[in-house]
């Protein structure tokens, strides 16, 4: 049996991230290869659909470049037609999610990026060329290797919360919080540390009120964030509290939250709310790696120089929300996804690989 070919470059993982490291990659001629994740009922759960998780929320405003405007022309003309069909008409106030991403796919795919609609389920970095190990079976040889597998956002489970997702409920407050449903509204954020009440401080600049759920009886976030919490007029804060169910309809989406107590005490409260916030962490997706790349105690691949993406192996390199912690932003992503094919290139053009 002959022994598989040998890429120069492949990337795992298909968000802002793997796309643009793709796209400068792919100019650089480096023929890169992209395993965008497979379209299956374990990746639906997860939230690692490819495209990543901008394809699951709605309108994007913050990506530069996408003021609000009718693009259903630039989509046709831009994107192939079996692609354009199986997205939803635009509406044509502004890009959304699943748009954005379709473009940065079919951009890095004009400049002759390869794509593989699957898994990479486990890699061997110990030795060059790296080995990766497709869920459809076989082997995949490379000389470089980009990681950029994102970071899943953290849900509760609710079946509720499910059927709510993009239509209200939501885990990003930068990302939706100026959207007109949320203006002026009473809004939910759960969760108790630092990144809770950083994002429930975010919305009091849009919403008329902003409850605060925690389960526990005081917050996990460091003194001074909790303080600001405290302080703030418009944030209500609720201890001992957990979501126990999204209320809403088809037609408006979320019109609510009913609230049960943590303590055993019998407690239930109904509030009134456009938006319910999820801010229980995110987990980075790097469980593939087996432990293979040096990780931070929260799971996320470390950058090993300052302001490269170079990982613990030479030839590894890392983009996106899967080593980022801090921004977790499309266009931070993008940048990083960037940083890391010129990184690759002059790795490799340093006759490595």
């Amino acid at each position: 049996m002959a022994a598989p070919a040998e890429e120069t470059l492949v990337i795992i993982g298909s968000g802002p991230a793997g796309w643009s490291s793709a796209i400068y990659a792919a100019r650089a001629q480096l023929k890169p290869l992209v395993f965008e994740g497979a379209i299956s009922e374990k990746n639906r759960m997860a939230g690692t659909l490819p495209l990543g998780q901008l394809a699951l929320t709605s309108e994007v405003e913050n990506f530069a470049g996408f003021p609000a405007g009718d693009l259903g022309g630039f989509l046709d003309s831009s994107l192939p037609p079996e692609r354009r069909g199986m997205m939803p008409p635009h509406e044509g106030h502004g890009v959304t999610g699943p748009e954005l991403m379709e473009l940065m796919r079919q951009q890095a795919v004009n400049f002759g990026t390869r794509i593989v609609t699957d898994d990479i389920l486990k890699v061997d970095f110990s030795k060059r060329p790296f080995t990766l190990f497709p869920s459809e079976g076989g082997e995949v040889k490379a000389k470089c290797v980009i990681v950029a597998t994102g970071a899943s956002a953290n849900w509760l489970g609710l079946q509720s919360e499910e059927h709510f997702k993009n239509r209200g409920v939501s885990a990003c407050a930068v990302c939706d919080g100026a959207l007109p449903r949320f203006r002026n509204r009473p809004l939910v954020v759960v969760g108790g540390g630092d990144s809770a009440i950083e994002e429930a401080t975010y919305l009091t600049k849009f919403a008329s009120t902003v409850h605060l759920v925690h389960r526990r009886d005081q917050f996990r976030a460091s003194k001074i964030m909790a303080q600001r919490a405290f302080d703030d007029p418009k944030i209500k804060i609720h201890f001992n509290t957990a979501l126990a169910e999204v209320l809403g309809d088809d037609a408006k989406g979320v019109t609510g939250v009913r609230l049960a107590g943590t303590t055993g005490v019998a407690k239930e409260e109904t509030l009134e709310a456009s938006g319910v916030f999820l801010a229980i962490g995110h987990t980075p997706n790097t469980a593939f790696l087996d432990g293979q790349l040096e990780l931070t105690p929260k799971k996320y691949i470390v950058w090993k120089k300052h302001f490269r993406t170079n990982t613990s192996v030479e030839g590894v390199f890392a983009a996106g929300d899967v080593a980022d912690d801090y921004y977790r932003q499309a266009i931070s992503a993008a940048g990083t996804g960037c940083m890391a094919a010129l990184d690759a290139e002059r790795w490799l053009a340093h006759g490595h690989g």
